[in-house]
């Protein structure tokens, strides 16, 4: 069992950047592979990014490669998202999500963070 808090979305201007985190608890952590989901109003959730259970390989949405990345520290099971040049389609709530070991399926999901950019 996997429990993920997220935190640091807010309000950002255009251009701008944030870093959300997702805390994680339980002891297999590191076994996870992990991932960043988004929903804006009006839409369907999306894909944004994860990362495998080490770290070593990581996938991007193509509306955001070369702008955010995502890595995790398994010491201290956390998952991170950097986000750059931000634009209002970024504007969603920002869910992070666990797959259990050796599967490709998210089974938890945090309780999201809201991103919002004004332009």
């Amino acid at each position: 069992q996997v429990q993920l808090v997220e935190s640091g979305g807010g309000l950002v201007q255009a251009g701008g950047s944030l870093r959300l985190s997702c805390a994680a608890s339980g002891r297999t952590f590191r076994s996870y592979n992990m991932g960043w989901f988004r929903q804006a109003p009006g839409k369907e959730r999306e894909f944004v990014a994860r990362i495998s259970s080490s770290g070593i390989s990581t996938v991007y949405a193509d509306s955001v490669k070369g702008r955010f990345t995502i890595s995790r520290d398994n010491a201290k099971k956390t998952v991170h998202l950097e986000m750059n040049s931000l634009n209002v389609e970024d504007t969603a709530v920002y869910y992070c999500a666990a797959a259990g070991p050796g599967t490709a399926t998210m089974t938890y999901w945090g309780q999201g963070t809201q991103v919002t950019v004004s332009s």
